[in-house]
């Protein structure tokens, strides 16, 4: 038998409102019980429920932030724009290449971020006041700081200068670079850069000076300037290198250029907000002065040099220049005091030997000291003066008298061979 259906409300719900049951007190303790909450979590309850209880998914990492790589500007487009500014500005000056190889380079730590005629004057009092490079070698870098004090980093200049001739003279044991002109370019390259402590500015222009080669020497203004004009991105002032600057320039050109180039960096350093500073970035890249050029009264932002590389080859650069370092330390008082560790042991084995029977070997020499017998001065008699001496007894009279000059000495058995001989006529 079928069961009787329901009348139907038509889709309207009935007028009261019927009454809910009742929540068991029992219930709510058992909802809000912890213990209920740890068998929700049960491996028994999910088998009983027989649904699987997802996993919360691992949080993965946040990815490193890549460095923002700047594009390169296109210097081919304002490196022509620039050298035409500079023209207009500035004039250049022919390096006096007719000096021997190391004056040159000891000028050219002088000559950086400094002009030529202050440079100049600075290394000529230089030498007048040392007695040879020697004297120079072995001063102190606040006395030299003090000679060079025209100069506008004097204690940058100056140790640039001792670090030079340390490693020429550890290197030569002379004062003298003529060596690196004998051979290529390559060579004198080699010899400069083995130099420790020796400025790259120095390298860059000794190579376009001395040497015939073709090279865009760039110091702190000029690295200044060419990122105020917006032809180098901030890696690329922060390194210090910028690649690909001599194919722009021509090899006959390079020395205007870059004397002109060196007169606007060091204007650059000392006069940032100048009328021919800005006059020269209007000229080269007008966006630069919005985007580059700092506020009045701002400075240049300083270089930043990138972080050395993490991994083995970082760890190889910085074993390298420490052992760099510790081959050149200066000798003499104004060396730095080794650390503590860095005093060179005795090999092992190096101690007295021991014999078969086990017995310790001959102990090592010491000199001691004079301890053998005192020496004992017998006591002289002092000679008598000459009024006590007793006067001297005169020969008696009767005594035979002395033959006269003209008598001839007795002769001897030689005396007599002689006459012999003299008797005979010549053969």
């Amino acid at each position: 038998m079928t069961a009787p259906k329901r009348p139907s409300s038509g889709g309207k719900k009935p007028a009261g409102n019927p009454k809910k049951p009742s929540p068991n007190p029992a219930s709510k303790a058992a909802t809000g019980n912890p213990a209920s909450k740890a068998a929700t979590g049960n491996p028994a309850s999910k088998a009983a429920t027989g649904k699987p209880v997802p996993k919360p998914a691992p949080v993965a990492p946040k990815p490193a932030p890549k460095p923002v790589v700047e594009k390169i500007p296109p210097r081919g487009q304002l490196v022509p724009k620039l050298a035409k500014a500079l023209k207009a500005h500035y004039k250049p000056f022919t390096p006096n290449t007719s000096r021997p190889l190391l004056d040159q380079v000891l000028i050219a730590c002088c000559l950086e971020n400094a002009p030529a005629d202050v440079a100049e004057k600075a290394f000529s009092r230089l030498i007048e006041a040392s007695f040879d490079l020697n004297e120079i070698r072995v001063t102190t870098v606040a006395e030299l700081a003090e000679m060079l004090h025209d100069l506008p980093d004097p204690a940058h200049a100056a140790l640039s200068l001792r670090r030079v001739l340390q490693g020429v003279f550890e290197s030569t044991y002379n004062f003298s670079l003529e060596h690196a002109k004998k051979h290529s370019l390559a060579h004198g390259l080699k010899t400069l850069e083995h130099i420790h402590g020796i400025p790259p500015f120095v390298v860059q222009y000794i190579t376009t000076t001395a040497l015939g080669g073709h090279a865009i020497p760039l110091d702190k203004g000029a690295l200044g300037a060419l990122y105020v004009c917006g032809m180098i991105t901030r890696q690329e002032y922060d390194s210090g290198k910028v690649a690909g600057l001599e194919r722009l320039i021509g090899k006959k050109a390079g020395i205007e250029f870059s004397t002109q180039l060196h007169q606007f960096g060091i204007d650059v350093l000392t006069n940032l907000h100048g009328a021919t500073v800005k006059k020269i970035v209007q000229a080269v890249n007008p966006s630069a002065l919005k985007d580059r050029m700092p506020k009045r009264g701002e400075p240049l932002p300083a270089p930043v040099p990138p972080p050395p590389p993490a991994g083995k080859e970082g760890l190889r650069a910085a074993e390298a220049a420490r052992l760099a370092a510790e081959e050149h330390r200066p000798a003499g008082p104004q060396a730095a005091a080794r650390p503590a560790g860095k005093t060179p042991m005795p090999p092992a084995g190096s101690g007295p030997k021991k014999t078969a029977d086990g017995k310790p070997g001959p102990k090592p020499f010491v000199v001691k000291p004079n301890v053998g017998k005192p020496l004992t001065i017998k006591p002289h008699m002092a000679p008598a003066p000459e009024s006590e001496k007793p006067a001297a007894k005169k020969p008696p009279e009767s005594a035979k008298p002395s033959k006269p000059a003209t008598d001839k000495r007795p002769e001897t058995k030689g005396d007599h061979h002689s006459s012999q001989l003299s008797k005979r006529k010549p053969r």
